[in-house]
């Protein structure tokens, strides 16, 4: 690579990199402000409508499966309208979208009206596909000595956006609570409040990608034909590419176990450990605390091993990390116990990105990445809506599940991966 090339391309990072990462940011923010909020649901919406607590719970799990089913359903779709229209355009589409589904969210919250959460999780999760391009961008302006790093800052963006997420939606759904010890929310701060928050930072995101972002996407293919079935066309590439299956495979069973845990974690600890939600946004903000030294700092510090013999031990460390969970019976053990999970947690994030991005050419990484993002899309709605059923089994068991999930996949990784010979230039 020339000099002018090169700097080029170092300018392009730099100027594309920041608006990207705080897409991220903002993505995860908002999946943050939903896991204190959503257990509530089910004492303020659910139950006052009559449901039973076993109905309650179920209710709850396909709520929040809605969002990733239509993820699946639609992130490849963006992923090629990406290729075939441009990263920026695509970007700020969905990020308009967001910013609706979640002003809808909270018209739904006030009304107290089910089938506009429904509707509005749905209409979020069409247009929510846009990690998947964020993570494109982050492929087309990255170089082989800095892809790591780079998809190590998206994984740090996702653990700043689960330290405040979390604790800006417990407190803006809390009125009347200390904020970092600086003032009490108002009196009629409610349910609603972090999702109109959440709208109006997605609107300014918009407004910031469409003056700073550049577009990035070298390969545009205006000629490009959509394939509306993409997604379920992913899921069989998936299966039968030789070099990446095992991969998509292990990466599938992480983000499911991993939705397990995230769905009902929040009503184990109301129920076992007495959390009020307060307390479940501080949790979830100190995981995300040390998922960001994860990512900050454990994830440079190991760059030099390879991506595949990090998450040899990663997957299964994660897997483990969830089952210690269940043994805390008070807040201090529960605090030793749980950084385990995001450190393992980070370290999956960070490499099974770049490990799948690195094994392939520059021309089909909007492809590959689009493939992954059905995956995981398709692990948080599977898992989700059996959470509901198994949660009725008992409070214990999404985590049982989901712990169980994780190890199964670190074991097909460990056992089945190899490393490709060359990059991949063909999915299948």
């Amino acid at each position: 690579m020339s000099a002018k090339v090169e700097n080029a391309s170092t300018k392009l990072e730099k100027r594309a990199l920041p608006i990207v990462l705080f897409t991220v940011f903002l993505d995860v923010l908002g999946v943050g402000i939903l896991i204190p909020v959503l257990p509530q649901l089910i004492f303020t919406i659910f139950e006052p409508a009559g449901f039973s607590r076993n109905n309650s719970l179920i209710l709850l799990g396909w709520l929040t499966a809605i969002y990733p089913l239509m993820q699946f359903l639609a992130t490849p779709i963006l992923g090629q309208l990406s290729d075939r229209y441009g990263r920026r355009k695509v970007l700020g589409f969905s990020l308009a979208g967001t910013a609706f589904g979640y002003a809808l969210f909270a018209v739904g919250i006030v009304t107290k009206n089910i089938p506009l959460l429904f509707f509005a999780r749905g209409l979020d999760g069409i247009t929510g596909g846009n990690l998947s391009v964020a993570r494109a961008v982050v492929a087309d302006v990255s170089t082989p000595n800095n892809r790591t790093r780079n998809f190590g800052l998206i994984g740090a963006c996702f653990g700043l956006g689960f330290v405040f997420g979390p604790y800006i939606g417990a407190r803006l759904a809390s009125p009347l609570t200390s904020f970092f010890g600086l003032f009490n929310t108002p009196h009629w701060f409610g349910p609603s409040t972090p999702f109109w928050f959440t709208a109006i930072l997605s609107t300014i995101n918009v407004i910031l990608l469409w003056i700073y972002l550049p577009e990035t996407h070298m390969h545009i293919n205006a000629k490009l034909k959509l394939a509306w079935n993409k997604s379920l066309d992913n899921i069989k590439q998936a299966a039968l590419s030789p070099s990446l299956r095992v991969v998509f495979a292990a990466n599938f069973l992480f983000w499911g176990g991993f939705t397990f845990f995230t769905t009902f974690f929040q009503i184990l600890l109301i129920e076992k450990l007495h959390f009020k939600q307060a307390n479940i946004g501080d949790f979830f903000a100190y995981i995300g605390i040390w998922i960001v030294i994860s990512q900050g700092v454990l994830t440079p510090l190991l760059a030099r091993f390879k991506n595949s013999s990090i998450l040899r031990v990663s997957f299964l460390g994660l897997g483990f990390a969830l089952l210690l969970q269940l043994f805390p019976n008070n807040t201090t053990q529960l605090l030793m116990v749980a950084p385990f999970i995001a450190i393992f947690n980070g370290l999956n994030i960070a490499n099974a990105t770049a490990l799948i991005s690195s094994s392939v050419g520059p021309e089909i990484q909007g492809e590959v990445l689009g493939i992954d993002g059905s995956i995981q899309a398709l692990a948080g709605a599977i898992p989700a809506i059996m959470s509901g059923y198994v949660a009725t089994l008992g409070i214990n068991m999404p985590v049982i599940v989901g712990g169980i999930t994780i190890i199964a996949g670190g074991l097909i990784f460990n056992i089945f991966y190899r490393e490709p010979k060359a990059k991949i230039h063909q999915v299948v």
